[in-house]
């Protein structure tokens, strides 16, 4: 028996009691589930220790979320913020990935069941997958109202906002008037800040001369959000000077105002002046977010949304071999739960290289604390604000934290290839006004479109000015 098979044996020998079909002498296996920023870090971080690693994902790519908005207004196209996983580990002799699905989780026998129909045992186990949409219970209003977590909801949402724009012109040309050109975005966080300032940059700048029977600078851009103000998770001078950005950009922000239904082409909601439809070409979703299933499955303790309780070794309670990181997992640290952002995610997924790396010498396991630094969000065209933390503390706001959004993300992109053609694509949006990957592909239908050139308002509300 050689020195390194003498460690692991000695290490991962209790674990491997309940496995006796298992080799002892084989390395740990650590099976990852989910390509998001957790688990790329996970799978990256653990490439020097003496583990197998198993990256399981239902999808072949890992995608850099924070942009995935610039692919939904057509700015980028999908290739130029998603890798293949299988591109990013092709280097680690010690990880495989299989382009699969976690169906169900026997954590007494460490074992996964994939939609495959195969199953794949463990010695640890890192749940990555994330968060999807939440509609509060109101789950009909998904096809009417996408939301953007994926390459398929940018590509449905860039579809749908290109297409209200040609409907406009063929209505016009064949009967001589249109709908009015709402789009309506529900939800005042990052995501929504970011699309309707995207979507405003789209109408006022970028398709100003490209149609001859329409004027896309007069269409209009509302947001609505229930909470006291736009950003609330960021500092009240931020989100202040982030409203009067939006308001130069003609962006109409109506908060406190919450939506109650939403149907083909309308929105309808409760606000300080009562109830209020808001005709809308298209309406896009970006009010919640509900963690993946799969913690579900577990059978740990879960928040209201749905995340898996984790201690600071980012265990479930009873569960020391499986580790549940990124948006899928509720941790405290201070009194306050750790955000559901991408910053978190990667820092969980390199700690737990660490606290592997403990167990496999006999350590005590070093507890996890985020480190933050800083938040930013953009807000159209050469604006964005950002809240630092380090390497110094500030607000910034306007070009200067722009400046700053560029740096970070193309710092944080995976792949030379990508940095590059983001860049030369931004630069050539922003110098030419212009935008390379404007295309329409699927249905030509948009929901409501039809009804809104002869239906009036749902009884009992009043339409908007």
């Amino acid at each position: 028996m050689s020195r390194l098979h003498e460690r692991l044996n000695s290490a991962v020998g209790e674990r491997l009691v309940s496995q006796p079909d298992r080799d002892p002498y084989l390395p740990p296996r650590v099976v990852i589930v989910g390509g998001g920023f957790g688990g790329i870090h996970a799978a990256r971080a653990l490439a020097h220790l003496p583990v197998e690693v198993t990256l399981v994902d239902r999808r072949n790519h890992h995608l850099f979320q924070p942009l995935l908005y610039q692919v939904a207004l057509a700015v980028l196209s999908p290739a130029d913020i998603a890798q293949p996983i299988r591109t990013i580990l092709r280097k680690q002799k010690n990880a495989e990935v299989l382009m699969d699905e976690v169906v169900a989780i026997d954590a007494s026998e460490r074992r996964l069941t994939l939609a495959s129909g195969s199953s794949l045992t463990y010695d640890f186990l890192v749940l990555a997958t994330g968060a999807t949409h939440s509609y509060f219970g109101q789950d009909e209003w998904a096809p009417l109202a996408p939301g953007l977590k994926s390459v398929e909801d940018a590509l449905e949402i860039r579809r749908r906002v290109l297409l209200a724009f040609e409907l406009a012109e063929r209505q016009q040309v064949e009967h001589g008037s249109s709908p009015p050109l709402n789009f309506v975005v529900i939800g005042g966080g990052p995501t929504g800040v970011e699309l309707v300032g995207a979507i405003s940059d789209i109408a006022q700048l970028y398709m100003r001369r490209d149609f001859r029977h329409i004027e896309p600078a007069k269409s209009r851009v509302i947001l609505l959000d229930g909470a006291p103000r736009v950003l609330a998770t960021y500092p009240e001078d931020l989100s202040a000077k982030a409203r009067a950005t939006l308001a130069k950009l003609g962006v109409e922000v109506y908060t406190h105002t919450k939506v109650n239904s939403v149907g083909p082409g309308w929105v309808q909601a409760e606000g300080p002046n009562g109830e209020t439809r808001y005709d809308a070409a298209v309406t896009l979703w970006a009010a919640g977010v509900q963690a993946s299933p799969l913690g579900k499955m577990l059978g740990a303790p879960l928040d209201p949304r749905g995340c898996v309780l984790v201690n600071d070794r980012l265990n479930p309670t009873g569960l020391n071999d499986v580790f549940v990181i990124g948006d899928l997992a509720h941790l405290e640290q201070d009194g306050r739960q750790i955000p559901g952002v991408a910053q978190p995610a990667m820092q969980m997924g390199d700690h737990i290289a660490k606290i592997i790396s403990a167990d496999l010498a006999g350590r005590a396991r070093p507890a996890f604390r985020y480190f933050d630094k800083g938040d930013m969000a953009t807000i159209g065209r050469l604006a964005a604000i950002a809240k630092v933390e380090w390497p110094f503390k500030a607000h910034l706001s306007g070009f200067p934290a722009w400046i700053t959004w560029v740096t970070v993300h193309i710092f944080f992109l995976i792949g030379f290839r990508n940095r590059l053609s983001v860049l030369a694509n931004w630069a050539w949006t922003y110098f030419t006004f212009t935008r390379g990957a404007r295309l329409i592909t699927g249905s030509q239908t948009l929901p409501g479109w039809k009804e809104r050139t002869t239906a009036g308002s749902p009884p009992g509300a009043k339409a908007a000015d």
